[in-house]
């Protein structure tokens, strides 16, 4: 599975590349979906760029994004967005128009309840688990572990010397931490110059990986990406197909 992250928290000023108003995302979605991309994370934002968990935000992305794809659209739930963990989980009580997932950081406080409050609602979750955190731990105890979609092992070393080693500890932590039982598949991603190294590791290993302009604004060449869809033409080289194919 190849999924495409479009956004992230980056804004305009990081690169005119990043799509921001939902109609942006829509045909960024279109684009990346008709290049190969098989699932989407997005981060809805608010018109002075700032990530939002607001359903006035969620809802108009999720139906301009739908209107033009018919693949799974998910979200972020970051405290960057809504730093209180009480009102994260309200507020995705609060949604309007429903994601098909949402990623949940298991390190940030209130993980356990974002991630309840998603399931009662019957959205699917993905466990972000990032390296250097106490992320790995903190799920194999969770009582949330055995139902969700995913776990999404995010790589947060940078340097393309040492990103997919840092990606092999990653993986073998999360193996030792594992909770009993039927273990959820993993999707795994670097950031910067760390992603291509950790998607060529990801289609080596058979496992599904994602791409975007949340985790690199570059092509494997070096050069700045013209869109989410040229770096999902780029994945198809590192061992990562459509599973639409």
């Amino acid at each position: 599975m190849l999924q495409v992250c479009l956004n992230g928290p980056r804004t305009a000023a990081d690169s005119g590349a990043v799509p921001m108003s939902p109609a942006a995302l829509a045909e960024a979605a279109r684009q990346a979906v008709a290049a190969g991309a098989d699932d989407i994370h997005v981060h809805p934002k608010t018109p002075c760029g700032r990530d939002s968990l607001s359903p006035r935000v969620v809802g108009p992305v999720l139906e301009a994004i739908r209107a033009v794809v018919d693949v799974p659209v998910g979200v972020t739930t970051g405290a960057w967005a809504e730093p209180d963990p009480g009102r994260r989980a309200a507020r995705v009580a609060s949604w309007t128009v429903l994601p098909d997932h949402a990623s949940v950081n298991w390190h940030e406080p209130g993980a356990e309840s974002v991630a309840a409050a998603l399931l009662e609602r019957g959205i699917g979750v993905e466990a972000g688990i990032w390296s250097g955190s106490a992320g790995a731990e903190l799920f194999a105890r969770s009582v949330s572990a055995p139902r969700v979609l995913r776990v999404l092992a995010e790589v947060r070393d940078t340097d393309a010397r040492t990103a997919a080693g840092t990606a092999r500890t990653l993986l073998a932590a999360l193996s030792a931490a594992a909770p009993a039982g039927p273990r959820p598949p993993v999707l795994l991603h670097g950031e910067d110059g760390g992603a291509w190294p950790v998607l060529r590791l990801a289609g080596e290993r058979g496992l599904a990986g994602r791409i975007g302009i949340e985790d690199t604004l570059l092509l494997p060449d070096g050069t700045p990406a013209a869109s989410n869809a040229e770096l999902v033409v780029a994945a198809r080289r590192f061992g990562l197909r459509p599973s639409r194919t």
